[in-house]
């Protein structure tokens, strides 16, 4: 909320003016409130592995996060820059891969990757779109600085605690967005549903129809699932509700058989189909991959996509920015060091109380080390982890995250906070105005991770 120099920033004059004559207590009143909404409406998230009713009520700070209009030009161009690039570089690596001929991109990295599937190689997906959504982690370093953290491009969560995030402060809080003109984003599901319609697969020549494909109820990310469906106004399925005849995808419904033309999946490229991957998978529909190799149903993302937020290939988004588009990168890659290469990986190992180190293929905040604040056991076992599979690790230093303001038990407070936008990538690249803030609850922690006790915010944008 302020900026280097102690001032208050312009897009959050108005929020400060509102904490102001709200006062702390009244404050603490209404973030109650929010909590107990949150809990009626069943607002969720599950954590897996700690014993006891794994579904947690996901926690929210009521005190916005708030970008100018200028501010959200550019990290808007800059998150469709790289949603761009990175369907460029997943339609390369599955065809020529000439970026990995031209040097840029060692080839080891892509074919030797666990997420790169030789089953897509020569296919061309409608629209030549492999990654339909795409969230891009991105923290302020600065006044006037962006970094991206990481790409998520096969099934990034989170964009339901967005809309909902606004729902409740839209009831709360009428008169303050009445005077604060925040860019609405309630058209993200229209946008998502006509983004998924427009990469129908050529055997279709009519309405497109759109299912979402969940794992289930004991997914952590169900409750997501069902929100946008409800939304979009498309079929929640399980693998159950689904077959495979006569070449096409179909969905069983108390009318008889309805053919299916484009699935949202929410589950794993293994998972998808027994027949050409795990068959072990009850998740999936036996046949389901060889229907799309012929055309008669689109996978969104595209099985395979994973390639491109493979945390090592991420380290090479820019150069794929200026390969494929011819553009400078409007947004900064944290530095990032590759634990693969012997004199990086010398190098992490000889500071790693200073690095925060990650798993190429982790998720959800699980398998890092937060060097500074890690105990020297906790240090000793990454090495030891470290040595014995060095590709499977990449470390970037530990950035001066910045923090908004937060409702604590201490009172108003500061947290570290993150950002992920979702870019939509269909026959155009879309963009609601707003995304995921995410925010550390514990003091000085920089884990934002849900699973890990992190919260959310409502994110504004503000009109021009």
């Amino acid at each position: 909320m302020r900026a280097s120099d102690g001032s208050i920033r312009s897009p959050y004059e108005q929020v400060a003016a509102w904490l102001e004559a709200t006062g702390e207590a009244n404050l603490r009143q209404r973030q109650s409130e929010a909590e107990a909404l949150f809990r009626r409406l069943g607002i969720t998230f599950s954590v897996y592995g700690e014993g006891g009713d794994p579904e947690r009520l996901i926690p929210f700070d009521l005190i916005p996060r708030v970008f100018g209009a200028a501010e959200w030009r550019k990290l808007s161009r800059g998150v469709q820059q790289r949603a761009r690039a990175l369907n460029a570089f997943l339609y390369d690596v599955y065809h020529r891969g000439e970026i990995m001929r031209a040097g840029i991109v060692p080839e080891s990295l892509v074919y030797q990757n666990e997420a790169y599937l030789p089953e897509m190689a020569g296919f061309d997906p409608p629209g030549r779109i492999y990654s339909h959504i795409v969230g891009v982690d991105i923290v302020r370093t600065n006044d006037t600085d962006f970094q991206v953290l990481e790409d998520n491009c096969r099934t990034p969560s989170g964009v339901s605690y967005m809309l909902e995030n606004r729902e409740i402060m839209m009831r709360m809080f009428p008169r303050l967005f009445a005077a604060c003109a925040v860019d609405p984003i309630d058209e993200y599901p229209t946008m998502l549903k006509r983004t998924l319609q427009e990469v129908a697969p050529p055997a279709c020549k009519g309405e497109p129809t759109v299912v979402l494909l969940t794992p289930g109820p004991l997914n952590s990310a169900y409750y997501e699932h069902s929100f946008l469906a409800d939304l979009m106004g498309v079929e929640l399925v399980e693998s159950s509700d689904l077959f495979v005849n006569d070449g096409l995808v179909w969905m069983r419904t108390t009318r008889g058989p309805q053919r299916v033309d484009v699935i949202y999946r929410r589950i794993d490229d293994s998972y998808l189909d027994p027949l050409a991957f795990n068959p072990d998978s009850l998740l999936g529909v036996p046949g389901l991959f060889s229907v799309y190799r012929a055309g008669g149903v689109t996978l969104c993302s595209a099985p395979g996509s994973g390639i491109a937020d493979d945390k090592a290939i991420y380290v090479f988004v820019p150069e794929m920015i200026r390969f494929y588009l011819g553009e400078q990168p409007i947004l900064k890659n944290v530095q990032t060091w590759r634990c693969s290469l012997a004199d990086e990986r010398d190098h992490v190992l000889a500071n790693l109380k200073d690095f925060v180190v990650k798993q190429v293929h982790g998720s959800g905040g699980y398998g890092m080390l937060i060097g500074p604040h890690a105990t020297k056991k906790q240090i000793s076992e990454f090495r030891t982890k470290i040595l014995a599979d060095p590709d499977a690790y990449i470390a970037q230093p530990t950035l001066e995250l910045s923090s908004a303001p937060t409702v604590t038990a201490d009172g108003i407070d500061a947290r570290h906070v993150d950002f992920r936008p979702f870019c939509l990538v269909g026959k155009q690249v879309r963009l609601a105005p707003g995304g995921l803030t995410r925010v550390a609850l514990t003091k000085g922690s920089l884990v934002v991770n849900s699973s890990q006790g992190g919260g959310v915010k409502d994110t504004w944008v503000l009109s021009e």
